[in-house]
């Protein structure tokens, strides 16, 4: 039977980040030096693909620092820690590794600066986000104030309208983010702003790929997990620029071919939690149904690399 054809349009940038690719090694390094088991309070990056990967390494993942003994090393998440994390580590002496982000820690030390400065702090982002936690516990209760959307920012109870600065989780919707950006700066005038974008760098060139190819695709399909805040966002992203119809699958088990029916050209992009082996098993699956003709569309090239932390090093 003759396949019907099918033009995929491959996001190029798309998967793993600087930031994800540094926490994985981090866990792989600690599980070489120290053997297992490793501990990693929460889930590394946000994939299970992922997660189980190091699971059957002797990583073991819990979601608070109390689960974890005293004399086993513990890995922090990429997503960032609140202050008192660290502190209740090195109160019970444990060894731990931090494998925050650089630009989730980026964020930390502005929002710091800036209360050191006197200035009360909003933060843009997702309630109940490891990332949003993380950084809201960097300071004191009350000092960092949540704004999820532009309807928040109406209702904001600052405590000096003209002491204020913003920051912003990395992973957020960049045209969304501008809507509440604006709304900040329109009722508090004298707000302050990153010296350079919180949206990270890969968040900005994922969404850029998907506006890139949404008007011109019947589907997307997203590779990413549920949990993962800037998988969700390349979602709607496609969906406000024009495709038709997006879908968030995790395995090429998870697409829904019946939403797929009739179409003849789709796209394909990856959070940034998410491995290229995943990718590859969406384009395996595409391709034993369809005539695949596949192009890509690349908007930005990523050299970025961040270093592991010292004490995971061998000497040279």
């Amino acid at each position: 039977m003759t396949q019907p054809p099918l033009t995929l349009y491959l996001a190029a940038p798309r998967g793993f980040c600087a930031g994800v690719d540094r926490a994985i090694k981090i866990v792989e390094m600690a599980l070489q030096k120290w053997g297992a088991p490793v501990y990693v309070r929460h889930e590394i990056v946000h994939n299970k693909f992922v997660v189980d990967s190091l699971r059957d390494q002797g990583a073991v993942f819990v979601e608070e620092l109390d689960e974890c003994p005293d004399d086993r090393p513990v890995i922090f998440s990429a997503h960032g820690v609140p202050k008192a994390v660290p502190a209740a580590a090195e109160k019970r002496e444990m060894i731990y590794v931090d494998a925050t982000c650089p630009l989730v820690s980026k964020v930390h030390i502005e929002a710091e600066r800036h209360a050191e400065n006197g200035l009360q702090i909003v933060m843009i982002g997702h309630a109940g986000h490891p990332e949003t936690i993380g950084t809201m516990g960097q300071l004191p209760e009350g000092e960092v104030l949540l704004v999820e959307t532009e309807a928040d920012v109406a209702t904001l109870d600052v405590r000096d309208p003209n002491a204020l600065a913003f920051v912003t989780q990395t992973t957020l919707s960049v045209d969304d983010t501008k809507g509440i950006v604006a709304a900040l700066q329109a009722r508090f005038p004298a707000i302050i702003g990153p010296h350079k974008e919180d949206i990270c760098y890969a968040t900005t060139n994922r969404q850029a790929a998907v506006k890139a190819m949404a008007g011109k695709i019947d589907a997307m399909l997203v590779v990413g997990a549920p949990n993962s805040s800037n998988s969700r966002r390349l979602v709607e992203v496609a969906a406000n620029n024009g495709c038709a119809y997006a879908q968030l699958v995790q395995r090429a088990t998870d697409i829904d071919w019946r939403a797929l029916e009739g179409i003849r050209s789709i796209g394909i992009t990856a959070g940034a939690s998410a491995p290229e082996v995943l990718v590859n098993e969406v384009i395996d699956a595409l391709r034993a149904r369809y005539d695949v003709t596949m192009e890509t569309v690349e908007t930005a090239q990523e050299n970025v690399e961040f270093k592991v932390p010292r004490v995971l090093r061998v000497p040279a």
